[in-house]
């Protein structure tokens, strides 16, 4: 359930600004979310304690005792931060100096200062490479004097007393300020200056529960200032606009008494697309608390909380996608083993346990064990599956064609209903609104019901009236165009208008809602092709004989892992799809909420 918001608008003097903040944040139960930024210095602060966090993390170190306190942490940042500095400057500098040195290695060892002493001394020496036509020409040439040196790169070198005419194709060489010895010594510095840093960072790894405290207290800070900026002034008096639970208005009243803060209550406005949303969960709906945190999906304040019915198809989704009772058997274990850890109060251990047991359910209905045909000589087993979606329909007398048309038929069904419950949820709100337009609603449920037969027939062959299918198909079309403009601030012929103005778009979304029944069609296909892989695996892994087991069975090992892995990947894609996409684009939900997040100071850091 999405719980009702009020917007508070609290009033103090200027003198009270820093006690009404704090006693805010004790409070803990109004959000802001028009913000200002906060004070530059927190987050240059907190994006610094971030980078330490990542370099120390890669340090492996027995964690503080005891936290630093504030005055000994500023001592420690300080020298982190100058280590942190030092460390990049050696390693861009021994970069360089390696990068040098390995330039100049084919020259071989000499000393660039001795070279500039000559030509000190009057000696302009230059040194060039060239090629062996222009080293013949060179020598026949009479006005020209050079000494031969060591070829480099077998390219004839030498070295001239003076500029060579630009007649000659000759390169010369740009002496470098440091010579090969110049440039090792360097690295050997840089190398004693990044062990003396890794010995100071992996003394420093073990104050990281301090840095992250930091963290907290920074992005605290953060948030602190950020209300505070947001604070508007006049005539001495200071006022905020925030939103409150309309469950906790009493809580506000008492705390706005003691503190004696004027305050005005009222309801967000229609067109309030900043109301924050905060959704109630129930025993059973908190499951789904662990997806919609990875998702990072909230419903819109007017939106439908569907944690409820996202539960009960997601639970279906991921049974049929993992489809294999053996790996639901696995799951099993790894819920069981985190139980007994006592994680099992966890809303994502307790999901874990739900979605095998349902993963077991369906893959004991289809017969599908680890992708085993010789599960179904096993009578127990066999007892439990349903002929028509077994996985191996052979065993009980029904064709292929027979049984991969079950399957597809109880997917096709599936997202009727799903698509339907959509229709019947906007209806049910809508009449309650006194909105006009439940009557598109209805048009939409009895079009997609009656494209539900069109799907039969052109993916099974199952026979349907498709005139009366039609017939219901334009009905609905016609439902949808002539109030779907309908709204309650409108007048009949404004919505008439607008519903008429969208006719076209009314036709591509009636093509839309029939793909949208056939995409159900993904789960059948997603849990064949799970199938197909654990057999070829099994099928490998069989073919092997004597010594060979070991080999069996890290086959098996391996590409049953990978199956699980790839499994578990559609039911992102897919399973999570239907709801999101096909389920949610119904009932014409956008999950452009804003999480409710009240301003108190945190436990923990945020994501």
């Amino acid at each position: 359930m999405i719980e009702k918001m009020k917007v508070v608008h609290i009033v103090t003097t200027v003198p009270e600004k820093a006690d009404m903040l704090t006693r805010l944040r004790a409070l803990g139960i109004v959000h802001f979310s028009e913000k200002a930024a906060s004070d530059p210095r927190y987050p240059e602060r907190f994006a610094a304690l971030s980078r330490m966090t990542a370099a120390l993390q890669e340090y492996p170190a027995q964690p503080e005792e005891a936290l630093l306190s504030d005055e000994e942490f500023e001592s420690f940042f300080q020298k982190l931060s100058a280590c942190l500095d030092r460390k990049k400057a050696l390693q861009e500098k021994r970069t360089a100096a390696h990068a040098a040195a390995e330039k100049l290695a084919e020259w071989g060892r000499f000393s660039p200062a001795e070279v500039e002493e000559l030509r000190s001394r009057g000696w302009e020496v230059h040194i060039y490479r060239t090629d062996k036509k222009t080293l013949a020409a060179l020598t026949a040439d009479p006005d020209i004097s050079f000494v031969r040196l060591a070829s480099v790169g077998k390219m004839p070198t030498l070295a001239t007393f003076a500029p060579l005419p630009d007649s000659y194709s000759a390169t010369e060489f740009p002496l470098p300020e440091k010579g090969l010895a110049e440039l090792e010594l360097e690295q050997e510095y840089c190398d004693r200056g990044l062990a003396e840093c890794e010995e100071f960072l992996t003394q420093a790894a073990r104050h990281l529960p301090s840095i992250r405290d930091q963290m907290l207290k920074t992005q605290n800070a953060a948030e602190y200032s950020a209300v505070s900026n947001s604070s508007q002034t006049q005539d001495g008096l200071l006022w905020l606009r925030g939103y409150l639970p309309a469950a906790q208005v009493e809580e506000f009243k008492a705390a706005a008494a003691q503190a004696h803060w004027a305050w005005a209550l009222e309801d967000p406005d229609a067109d309030d697309d900043r109301v924050p949303t905060k959704v109630k969960y129930n025993k059973i709906t908190k499951l789904m608390i662990p997806v919609f945190d990875i998702l990072g999906t909230v419903p819109g304040y007017r939106e439908y909380d569907i944690s409820f019915w996202f539960l009960g198809f997601f639970t279906l989704f991921f049974a049929m996608i993992i489809g294999d009772a053996g790996y639901g058997c696995l799951f099993l274990l790894l819920a069981l083993v985190l139980t007994l850890k006592g994680k099992g109060k966890s809303s994502a251990v307790q999901l874990l346990w739900v979605l095998s047991i349902a993963t077991v359910i369906w893959g004991s209905l289809t017969g599908t064990w680890f992708g085993l045909e010789q599960a179904m000589e096993v009578p127990l087993l066999k007892k439990l599956v349903i002929p028509g979606f077994a996985n191996y329909p052979a065993y009980f007398d029904v064709s292929t064609t027979a049984q991969q048309n079950a399957i597809m038929k109880f997917c096709f069904i599936l997202g009727t209903v799903q698509l339907s419950l959509a229709c019947v949820m906007n209806i049910r709100r809508k009449l309650t609104e006194k909105d006009l337009s439940w009557l598109a609603d209805l048009g939409w449920l009895a079009a997609i019901d009656a494209l539900y037969f069109v799907v039969l027939y052109l993916v099974i062959g199952q026979q349907a009236n498709l005139p009366v299918v039609a017939a219901v198909v334009i009905a609905g079309f016609l439902l949808v165009v002539l109030f779907g403009g309908m709204s309650p601030d409108k007048s009949f012929g404004q919505g008439l208008k607008a519903g008429l103005g969208n006719a076209f778009t009314v036709f591509l979304n009636t093509i839309s809602a029939f793909g949208n029944i056939m995409s159900y069609i993904r789960l059948f296909a997603v849990g064949m092709a799970s199938l197909a892989i654990a057999q070829s695996f099994n099928n490998m892994a069989f073919g092997f004989k004597g010594p060979l087991v070991v080999a069996a069975v890290l086959i098996l090992l391996i590409g049953h892992g990978l199956n699980i892995v790839m499994g578990l990947l559609s039911v992102v894609v897919h399973g999570v799809r239907l709801n999101l996409l096909e389920f949610s684009g119904q009932l014409g939900m956008e999950w452009a909420g804003i999480a409710y997040d009240p301003f108190k100071k945190q436990d923990k850091l945020k994501k």
